[in-house]
C-alpha cells in the first residue's frame, strides 16, 4: 500500500481512528483543544493551522488525486490514516523560541518576501517532542515523513511561503529529515526549474538542521547505581561542596523573608488558586510592558481537560496571601506510552516547568519556585527528569544537565539555501562548543559526573 496525504482545516480526522498516546501533554488534542477553544491559535492570533493527514491506499489506481486542494473533513470518513502532522501559516515569529530573525533580514535586504512562513511546533512551548501524531501500532519513518513533507510543499505553493520550521522535534524525526533529503543543492538548476514552472523542483531542496541546548535535571543518583534520589538532600550530596552551600543558602533565604511554599495538583486547584496563578502570570508580561500569550479561559480549560497533569506551586508570605506561583504540567509515570500500551517499568515520566509569575522582587525565590519545589515534586513522584524550559546557564549550577534540541527547516528559495545552510552548519558547531563548555561548568562531585559524548547530554 502507498501513502498519500490530505490537507485538512479541522480536527474532525481526530475521532476517525486510535491513536497513540503522545509523548508529553503539550501534543495532547486536550491542550490543543484549549488552545483552539481560547483563541490561542486560529487565525485572529496569527496561528493558522492546516493538519496533513498522511492516509493508505489500497490501490493508486482507485483513489483520485486529492494532493493539490485543501480538502473538507466530509470526504475524509473513507481514508485510512497513519498519521497527522501539523502546519501553521505565520506571518510572526510570537511564541516560537528558535528565532531566524537574521534570516527575515536577509530576505528584506533583498527585497524578497519572507512571510508567510510555515511552522510545525506545540505553539508558545519550547519543549522538545513529537511533531506528528501517530495511529495505534505505527512508526515514524522515512516514507511517512516524506509524505507529510510533500504537503508542506504543497502548502507552501498554495499560500507562497519562503520556508518551513519544524521546532523541537525528537532527535529522530531530525534524523530521518535530514537523512530522507538531499544535503546540497545545484543552485542554478532549482532556480531555472522553479522559473519553468516545475512544481516538483521543490521536492530537492534539503532539509537544514539546528541544534540548541536546554538544561534538563534528571532523577538519576550516579552513588546509588543511578536510582532515583530518595529525597531532596539525597540529590544535593551528589553536588561539590560549595554547591551544597549555595541551594540551601537560597532556600533559607526564602523562609527567612517570611514566605512558605505549597504544591497543589489536578482537582486540588481551586478557582481561587486559578485567579491568584493569572495574576502572578501577567505580571510576568506587564514588567516588560507586553501582553500574555495565553488567557485565564485556556489555563482554566486545562484544569477541566487534563488535571491529572497538572502541578501548581504557590509562595504565600506571612499573612497567607499567595505572592507567586508557578504551574508545571508532568506526564504520568502509569499512563500509556506511545505504542498504547502500558509502560511495564518503562518510566519515561518527565516534569515541564512552564508559567511563572510574582507580585513582587524576593530574594532567591524564583529559584525556589521554579526548580526546588520542582525538583522535589519530581523526586516525591517518581518522575525520571525535569524540564524547567528554555535558556538559562543559571539553571546549570543548580544541576541542570545541558541536554541538545533539534529544529529542522526547508528554504523555498534556492538562492538563499547555501548561506542558510552554512548559518546552520556553524550554528551547530558553535552549540557544539557552548554545550561542551556547560558540561565542564557542571556542579556534580566527581563520582556523580553525567557522561557527555560531545553531541548529546
Amino acid at each position: 500500500m502507498s501513502l498519500e496525504y490530505a490537507l485538512i482545516n479541522d480536527t474532525s480526522w481526530q475521532s476517525q481512528t486510535e491513536w497513540q498516546t503522545p509523548d508529553t501533554p503539550f501534543m495532547s488534542f486536550a491542550f490543543w483543544q484549549a488552545l483552539t477553544d481560547t483563541g490561542a491559535i486560529g487565525e485572529q492570533a496569527g496561528w493558522l493551522p492546516i493538519f496533513i493527514l498522511v492516509h493508505r491506499v489500497a490501490d493508486a489506481t482507485d483513489s483520485e488525486d486529492n494532493t493539490d486542494t485543501l480538502v473538507d473533513s466530509a470526504a475524509e470518513n473513507a481514508l485510512q490514516p497513519v498519521a497527522v502532522m501539523p502546519v501553521f501559516i505565520k506571518g510572526h515569529h510570537r511564541g516560537e523560541f528558535v528565532f531566524d530573525h537574521a534570516w527575515a533580514e536577509a530576505y528584506a535586504r533583498y527585497g524578497v518576501d519572507y512571510y508567510p512562513r510555515l511552522v510545525t511546533s506545540a505553539p508558545y512551548t519550547p519543549i522538545a517532542g513529537q511533531r506528528v501524531w501517530l495511529v495505534k501500532g505505527e512508526v515514524l519513518n522515512e516514507e511517512i515523513l516524506r509524505t507529510a513533507i510533500a504537503g508542506i510543499d504543497d502548502i507552501a505553493q498554495q499560500v507562497g511561503a519562503s520556508s518551513w520550521h519544524g521546532l523541537f522535534v525528537t532527535p529522530e524525526l531530525a534524523s530521518i529529515a535530514t537523512i530522507s533529503m538531499p544535503t546540497e543543492i545545484d543552485v542554478e538548476l532549482a532556480i531555472a526549474a522553479q522559473e519553468s514552472g516545475v512544481e516538483s523542483a521543490t521536492i530537492e531542496l534539503p532539509i537544514l538542521e539546528r541544534q540548541g541546548c536546554q538544561f534538563l535535571w534528571q532523577n538519576k543518583d550516579l552513588l546509588n547505581d543511578s536510582k532515583p534520589f530518595a529525597d531532596f538532600d539525597a540529590f544535593l550530596m551528589t553536588l561539590k561542596a560549595k554547591k551544597r552551600k549555595t541551594i540551601r543558602a537560597e532556600r533559607r533565604k526564602v523562609t527567612e523573608q517570611g514566605i512558605s511554599c505549597q504544591r497543589k495538583c489536578g482537582d486540588a486547584i481551586s478557582d481561587a488558586d486559578w485567579k491568584a496563578f493569572y495574576h502572578c502570570y501577567v505580571m510576568t508580561y506587564a514588567v516588560r510592558g507586553q501582553q500574555p500569550y495565553l488567557t485565564i479561559d485556556f489555563f482554566m480549560a486545562l484544569a477541566a481537560s487534563m488535571p491529572e497533569h497538572i502541578m501548581l506551586a504557590q509562595a504565600l508570605d506571612a499573612s497567607g496571601e499567595i505572592i507567586a506561583s508557578s504551574l508545571f504540567l508532568y506526564d504520568r509515570p502509569d499512563s500509556d506510552n506511545v505504542d498504547g500500551d502500558k509502560a511495564d517499568g518503562d518510566n519515561n515520566a518527565t516534569l515541564y516547568g512552564r508559567y511563572w509569575g510574582a507580585l513582587g522582587e524576593y530574594d532567591s525565590l524564583h529559584f525556589e519556585l521554579c526548580y526546588y519545589q520542582g525538583i522535589e515534586f519530581a523526586i516525591e513522584q517518581g518522575l525520571i527528569s525535569f524540564d524547567p524550559g528554555t535558556q538559562g546557564e543559571h539553571k546549570l549550577v543548580r544541576g541542570f544537565i545541558p541536554t541538545t534540541t533539534y529544529s529542522i527547516h526547508r528554504i523555498y528559495d534556492p538562492r538563499f539555501v547555501p548561506a542558510i545552510g552554512d548559518f546552520c552548519a556553524r550554528d551547530r558547531l558553535h552549540m557544539a562548543q557552548y554545550r561542551q563548555q556547560s558540561f565542564e561548568a557542571l556542579p556534580f562531585n566527581a563520582d556523580n559526573m553525567p557522561a557527555f559524548d560531545g553531541i548529546d547530554s
